[in-house]
């Protein structure tokens, strides 16, 4: 699902609320999930799961096109564990075939 999807599923299951303003609250939403990883803040949804952010360190790695060794900073990166609920709900009924 993408961001309009989701923005298109709120305005149908909520009518009284008009396209403009639920993207206003899943931009807003979204925005402050964005504001408390840039500030190094863990973002915990209960049931849903936690974004939280990793430093990854600087690493050799190595350009395919050229072969040549290429320096790969550190860097921050993105993180998400997902929540118990969540993660029963998409097993509850999987056989693993």
């Amino acid at each position: 699902m993408i961001k309009s999807e989701l923005i298109s599923l709120l305005v149908e299951r909520h009518p009284h609320l008009s396209n403009r303003d639920a993207e206003r609250v899943v931009n807003a939403i979204l925005d402050e999930i964005v504001d408390g990883l840039a500030a190094g803040k863990r973002v915990e949804l209960r049931g849903f799961g936690v974004f939280s952010v990793r430093q990854r360190k600087p690493r050799l790695s190595r350009n395919p096109a050229t072969n040549e060794t290429v320096e790969v900073p550190a860097k921050k990166a993105p993180h998400f564990k997902v929540g118990k609920e969540l993660f029963e709900r998409l097993n509850r009924n999987y056989t693993g075939k």
